[in-house]
């Protein structure tokens, strides 16, 4: 599960834009969502345009593992920091990762618990 979650982090981080979806097809399930306080996204074509957009918010900034996972049966949860690399992160989430039998993300349930002013 620690290697799908940096996959996971890697989608979010890729700026190329098929470098990123090839990354995408390859962890996320077809019908996979994700959703989040100030998202809501359902497929891997808008899971890519959710990406992207939160990368024109935010350029430069990377998102970054801020603990270890706990994970058990298909679930997995986490911590994330996003901010400039090597700096305090700005944003604080907590996501909970859902996997299908495959072995591809189905759910993403996201937290936010730092955000900025």
């Amino acid at each position: 599960m620690n290697d799908l979650i940096t996959r996971y982090l890697d989608c979010w981080n890729e700026t190329d834009p098929a470098a990123r979806r090839k990354l995408i097809d390859g962890t996320w399930a077809a019908d996979a969502s994700y959703i989040d306080p100030l998202a809501e996204a359902h497929g891997r074509d808008a899971i890519d345009a959710t990406i992207a957009a939160v990368q024109g918010q935010f350029p430069g900034f990377v998102f970054s593992l801020a603990g270890p996972v706990d994970a058990h049966h298909q679930q997995a949860r986490f911590t994330w920091g996003l901010g400039p690399g090597g700096a305090e992160p700005l944003v604080v989430g907590f996501d909970v990762a859902v996997t299908d039998e495959a072995g591809q993300i189905a759910t993403v349930l996201g937290f936010l618990d730092k955000v900025p002013g």
